[in-house]
């Protein structure tokens, strides 16, 4: 496989950082859940049109219509991904929802181990038990134990699994066609599912205030052009499981964008939680990155 031109990792921090403000950008727009994901995606697929014009549109006409079939059942991942979770947020609290979101390494590495053939070692799956462990105790405080809480958590889960489902497709199909291209076709799909979605839902498309577009743009600039697109683009040459692994961050970095945007507290389970992220992700790390080294030397 060719080495990339910038370090994948790199970009995996980036993406990081930049999916923290999803929760805070998503909770500070008044529209409909459905609304703020259409118009994230919409805004996005936008900014991505003449890019894909330009240089990327002949790809259409090689790929194979496994990887275009493909390709469109992640943008419907993707789409219903946003729609559960966004919805989640009106039941439960933030961090319960960004935690249960974000447990994705469960089903990375199931979807890796039964679609990919992938073996973990003891090492790898210890580090990613323990990084959980942190992801659980950052909201354990937070829980709330009431019908709509729970149901608010289930959506966030299913969210969860989605989420997954989106990146182990990436996994396989970015292997063939380019980053832009692909991120292109998911974006474009998932925005289609978002439009049926909101005239379903009779939602309304316009009437919402000037905050809630620039809001919208926010999330299309930053959690997901320089979130997802950039997991879509380092998924190439890193595994979903790892992607999945870094984004149990995003509890973390979101707690401190809340701290210092808000000026919520911090309180001790946060501090404890996102220690014990780090380190098992750490640990986790440190073993992908020797796969890497022998990825790159090939």
């Amino acid at each position: 496989m060719k080495a990339a031109f910038i370090n994948p990792y790199f970009a995996l921090v980036v993406g990081v950082i930049t999916v923290s403000f999803s929760a805070i950008l998503v909770k500070l727009a008044s529209a409909p859940s459905g609304i703020i994901a259409f118009y994230r995606l919409l805004f996005t697929v936008l900014l991505l049109l003449p890019f894909f014009l330009i240089k990327h549109v002949h790809e259409m006409k090689l790929m194979i219509r496994k990887d275009f079939f493909l390709t469109m059942a992640a943008g419907i991942f993707l789409a219903f991904h946003f729609i559960l979770w966004f919805e989640s947020l009106n039941y439960t609290t933030v961090a319960s929802s960004t935690v249960l979101v974000t447990l994705q390494p469960i089903f990375a590495f199931a979807g890796a181990f039964f679609f990919f053939k992938e073996r973990f070692s003891v090492k790898v799956l210890i580090s990613g038990a323990i990084a959980i462990i942190g992801s659980v105790i950052i909201s354990w405080g937070d829980f709330r134990i009431s019908g709509w809480a729970l149901f608010g958590d289930l959506l966030a889960l299913i969210a969860c699994a989605l989420a997954t489902s989106y990146l182990l497709v990436g996994q396989d199909v970015r292997k063939r066609i380019s980053s832009t291209t692909y991120t292109f076709i998911v974006y474009s799909f998932s925005t289609i599912v978002l439009f049926i979605y909101v005239i379903v839902a009779q939602q309304p498309l316009r009437g919402y205030p000037v905050s809630d577009w620039m809001y919208f743009i926010l999330l299309a600039i930053f959690p997901t052009l320089l979130g997802h697109s950039l997991f879509n683009w380092a998924i190439k040459w890193l595994s979903t499981t790892t992607i999945s692994m870094a984004i149990l961050l995003e509890p973390v970095g979101a707690t401190i964008l809340a701290y210092f945007l808000f000026g919520e507290k911090v309180i001790w389970t946060q501090l404890l939680g996102g220690a014990v992220i780090c380190y098992g992700l750490i640990m986790f790390l440190y073993e992908e990155r020797k796969q890497y080294k022998k990825v790159e030397k090939r």
